[in-house]
C-alpha cells in the first residue's frame, strides 16, 4: 500500500470517529511516517521498528498551562509499515488498526496513561 493510499484510509478513519470526540481534540495534527525514528524507539525502550504503531507527542490536556507557548501543535504519529504489518499478521482491517491507534493516542492527549487505557479497554470488554 502506498503512503497516499494509507493517508486516505487514515483520513477516512479520522472522519468516521464521533464528531464530539474529534472536536475535543482541538488542533491535534496527524503525521504519517514509515517507522518511528531511532531516538524515539530508544527513548521508549523499543528495540524493533515494528514494535510501535503510533505515538502521541505533546502535552496532555490536563497538564497544559496558559503560560506555555511555542510548543507547537500536539501530534499523533501513525507508523505506516508497522500498522500494515500488524494488520497483515492479525487479519484485522487496516482501518480498524488505525482507529485503535487513533483512540489510544488521543487517550494520551486527554491525559490517560497506558495503564488507564488498558483498564478502560478491559472494562469495555
Amino acid at each position: 500500500m502506498t503512503e497516499a493510499e494509507f493517508m486516505e484510509i487514515a483520513q477516512q478513519t479520522w472522519e468516521a470517529l464521533p464528531e464530539e470526540f474529534r472536536a475535543a481534540t482541538g488542533n491535534l495534527v496527524t503525521q504519517v511516517q514509515d517507522y518511528a525514528d531511532r531516538e524515539t524507539m530508544d527513548a521508549l525502550g523499543i528495540h524493533h521498528p515494528m514494535g510501535l504503531l503510533g505515538l502521541y507527542h505533546g502535552i496532555g490536556l490536563p497538564f497544559k498551562s496558559v503560560l506555555q507557548s511555542g510548543d507547537g501543535p500536539d501530534m499523533i504519529f501513525l507508523y505506516r509499515l508497522p500498522i500494515l504489518n500488524y494488520a497483515h499478521e492479525t487479519g484485522e482491517p487496516i482501518d480498524a488498526v488505525i482507529r485503535h491507534v487513533y483512540i489510544h493516542e488521543i487517550g494520551h492527549h486527554f491525559g490517560f496513561s497506558d495503564a488507564d487505557m488498558e483498564a478502560i479497554e478491559q472494562d469495555a470488554d
